[in-house]
């Protein structure tokens, strides 16, 4: 008689450990596909920055060797593309929110919050 009474509470403390086992599984599963696509994403856009960096420096040069050649002065051409070069700068440094702090924040936000 005791048995019957009490088989029910073991039940139902088999299913919560099994529930519980089966959500901290499934966290391990988003949390993993989170930082993979994130690490993905991280590593594109190390590659992508390193060789925009190095095209932005080729074109630099040819520009500096451009308008020395146009102006005579290879220095006061060296002065005019990192004039252009500073300008761009601070273009992206006033609008940082808009197009890089704002962006990933929401990447992340789909990343680890997206329901299916």
């Amino acid at each position: 008689m005791e048995t019957d009474f009490i088989k029910p509470a073991e039940d139902l403390g088999k299913s919560v450990v099994e529930y519980t086992d089966l959500k901290i599984d499934e966290l391990k599963l988003r949390t993993a596909k989170g930082l993979s696509v994130t690490l993905h994403k991280v590593i594109l856009t190390i590659l992508f920055l390193s060789i925009g960096g190095i095209v932005m420096t080729a074109a630099a040069f040819g520009g500096i060797l451009l308008i020395g050649d146009l102006i005579g002065s290879y220095a006061a051409g060296a002065f005019i593309v990192s004039a252009f070069f500073l300008l761009v700068l601070v273009v992206l440094y006033l609008l940082r929110n808009k197009l890089f702090i704002n962006g990933l924040v929401q990447m992340f936000i789909r990343l680890f919050f997206e329901e299916k």
